[in-house]
C-alpha cells in the first residue's frame, strides 16, 4: 500500500480495501446488522443521516423485524453460535423495542 492510501478517506459507507475503497465484505454478522438498523431507524431510535429528524413507521419496522424472524427459522441449524446468539439476542431487542412503541 502507498503511503498516502492510509489516510485515504473513503466515502460513508465504504472502506478502503487495497488500495482503493468499497463496500464492506459480505457476512450474514453485516447482513443481520444491515436489517437491524433499519428496524431501529423505523422505529424512530436512529435519526435520518440527511435531516437529522427520527420518523417512526411502524409497518416498515415490523417488516424488517419479520425478515429477522424469517431468516433466524430458516437458517436453524446451519449457523455457528457466534451468529446464532447475535440473531437471536437482536430480534429479541427489536421486538421488545416494537412492543413498546405499539404501547
Amino acid at each position: 500500500m502507498e503511503k498516502n492510501d492510509e489516510h485515504k478517506k473513503c466515502p460513508e459507507g465504504q472502506e478502503l480495501r487495497d488500495g482503493k475503497c468499497g463496500m464492506p465484505e459480505v457476512t450474514f454478522a453485516a447482513f443481520i446488522m444491515s436489517l437491524s438498523t433499519s428496524a431501529l431507524f423505523h422505529l424512530g431510535e436512529i435519526s435520518d443521516p440527511a435531516t437529522g429528524e427520527k420518523k417512526k413507521d411502524l409497518v416498515l419496522a415490523k417488516h424488517a423485524i419479520d425478515t429477522l424472524a424469517m431468516l433466524e427459522e430458516k437458517t436453524a441449524g446451519n449457523l455457528n453460535e457466534d451468529d446464532k446468539a447475535m440473531l437471536s439476542n437482536i430480534l429479541y431487542d427489536l421486538k421488545m423495542r416494537y412492543v413498546k412503541e405499539k404501547e
